[in-house]
């Protein structure tokens, strides 16, 4: 018998302002009473959903059932920066390489991730406006952060990768402002607004025999022949569980002390006004991930009533899953100075949304995809890249609880477990203060 309390709920600071654009969702559907399924899915991100399609595929006379804590697109999949990138992109590294052929499976396993978020989008009639396989620019704002570029255009190049260089004057026309000295860019990149697509593939998915319910927070998991999930309101009866709630997975009692909890953060401007956006020039939608990792991303969207820019930047390392008001506060302070620094031309635009969203990572830059117990599989730990990793550990969870093999899998289930941690009371000072001295020195690329 297993029995699991579970010791935290999430919380997710500041609005999910891409969901805020969005008009308002169905009124929500938490679970009522105790239900039975053939598959429960926990987490209703980029993973969970991604294991619900999957499992739907693969079962399709099955009765999934997914279980999410909040409402879909309010938690961490409503509050990233919109990036399913294809290619090498480890937070930890200088730019964002690592070895040559693990970097070659590496694509090759996201591009299988961003195939079958595409088909989802097809299937379930989500447009470019939603899904978008564009590409991205890596940009450069210093000499160092030029280096960068280079070097990784030198490792990009041994892998057979295709990309396109960008100077001065390129950057300048698609961006409108004249902060950037390069780019670096490449095509495999889907930009999504995040919150719809989450929205819209639970939408998909619930005229596909996956119940969702909404504001359900599994509070215990336990094992007596089948597995009970309880809630505030009801649970859920089902021999077969997928776990994919990434970093929370801590407060289901496993992995402890190897996850790594960190939060960045994104700011969203009001609407631009028409004069605005001709003033700012260059081209309506486009996505910059910093050439040093530790610097800032920035995108400009289309939105409902006019251009917005998003600004991201900031780590900081909170084992407790949670940040404060005053902590979104100050780093307001640093997303304006970034703003202004790239947008002079803007100067009365001001910030509608600030947010902040949850990172899981390991030492070694692992994901988890698992078998937990019996019939309890894991789809976690996606290192910053929840939109690409994510949707692949929840294909690949559903995959390992089915029996359905692939070299993909394999490859998952050969990783390395994630690296031990120091204690807290150890880890936490010193993952800011590294953190801390690694924004300093991406310099003008913060």
């Amino acid at each position: 018998m297993a029995a699991i309390k579970v010791s935290k709920l999430p919380v997710d600071p500041g609005p999910a302002a891409w969901n805020s654009l969005l008009p308002p969702a169905e009124p929500a559907r938490p679970l009522s009473g105790d239900v039975t399924a053939d598959w429960l899915v926990i987490g209703a991100g980029f993973a969970g959903l991604a294991a619900a399609r999957r499992l739907s595929q693969l079962c399709p006379t099955d009765r999934v059932v997914v279980l999410e804590a909040r409402r879909v697109a309010e938690g961490p999949a409503g509050r990233n920066s919109g990036f399913m990138i294809d290619l090498p992109h480890d937070l930890s590294s200088a730019d964002y390489g690592g070895a040559l052929e693990a970097d070659k499976s590496l694509t090759a396993d996201n591009r299988h991730a961003i195939r079958f978020a595409t088909q989802m989008a097809t299937d379930f009639g989500l447009g470019p406006d939603v899904f978008c396989q564009s590409g991205k620019v890596n940009a450069a704002a210093t000499d160092k952060g030029d280096r960068h570029n280079r070097d990784h255009a030198v490792h990009l190049s041994a892998m057979g990768e295709d990309h396109t260089w960008l100077d001065r004057t390129d950057m300048c026309a698609l961006t409108g402002t004249d902060y950037y000295c390069s780019g670096l860019y490449t095509a495999g990149t889907a930009m999504i607004q995040p919150a719809a697509f989450v929205r819209g593939v639970a939408r998909g998915l619930a005229s596909n025999r996956v119940q969702i319910f909404e504001n359900s927070p599994v509070t215990a998991l336990n094992r007596t022949g089948n597995w009970t999930a309880t809630t505030p309101g009801g649970s859920v009866i089902a021999p077969k569980v997928i776990l994919a709630v990434n970093g929370h997975l801590n407060s289901f009692g496993y992995l402890k002390n190897r996850l790594m909890h960190v939060f960045t953060y994104a700011s969203m401007t009001r609407p631009l006004t028409a004069q605005e956006s001709a003033s700012l020039g260059g081209q309506a939608v486009w996505g910059l991930t910093p050439a040093d990792p530790m610097g800032t991303t920035v995108r400009r969207v289309q939105a409902p009533g006019g251009d917005r820019i998003i600004v991201r930047n900031r780590f900081t390392f909170d084992p407790t899953l949670e940040v404060s008001d005053r902590r979104i506060a100050r780093v307001a302070r640093d997303h304006d100075r970034a703003f202004r620094a790239r947008f002079p031309m803007l100067p009365e635009v001001r910030m509608h949304y600030r947010w902040g969203g949850r990172l899981c990572l390991s030492r070694n830059n692992v994901s988890v995809v698992r078998v937990l117990d019996d019939g309890l599989y894991v789809a976690c730990c996606q290192n910053g890249l929840g939109t690409a990793r994510g949707t692949l550990s929840g294909i690949l969870a559903a995959e390992l609880a089915t029996g359905t093999r692939s070299e993909r899998l394999d490859r998952a289930l050969a990783a390395p477990d994630p690296i031990r941690l120091p204690p807290d009371v150890l880890a936490k000072p010193a993952a800011n203060a590294f953190l801390r001295w690694q924004e300093h020195k991406a310099g003008a690329e913060l």
